[in-house]
């Protein structure tokens, strides 16, 4: 299997008609961040990320995007929500925050992140990015 799965990894890199190769150190080095957050926590969000150098593009740095989304959630017995009821359905609205790190740093960002956020369980996804604008 480990031969299959290098062998698609190679081909990232040559390079097709419709695309050029991707070098080889470039390959799986950055990561997407997802994060849901209320929007009364966004500013310190971004001063989080911003000193963890999260979001840093070229001459760049604070890029990230944002849009509202709905999230919904029961917390369950023994929880401790920031928003509703125990053993009830929730909906509101809240952000979905996305972000570039470099893989070397995720941890530490998530460890940022997660002491900033007011959610018990924070919702933070990890996506791995094969080419980025980097």
């Amino acid at each position: 299997m480990l031969s299959t799965r290098y062998t698609k990894l190679r081909a990232l890199t040559r390079p097709t008609a419709n695309s050029p190769a991707i070098p080889p150190e470039n390959i799986m080095k950055y990561c997407k961040l997802e994060i849901f957050i209320p929007e009364s926590h966004l500013a310190v969000l971004q001063e989080t990320l911003r000193n963890c150098d999260a979001g840093h593009i070229g001459n760049y740095d604070s890029c990230l995007a944002y849009s509202r989304v709905i999230g919904t959630w029961r917390p369950l017995e023994g929880s401790h929500p920031y928003s509703g009821s125990i053993n009830s359905v929730s909906s509101e609205e809240e952000l979905k925050v996305e972000v570039t790190c470099r893989l070397d740093d995720l941890d530490a960002i998530i460890a940022a992140v997660k002491a900033v956020h007011p959610y018990e369980e924070p919702v933070i996804n990890a996506i791995m990015l094969i080419r980025t604008g980097l």
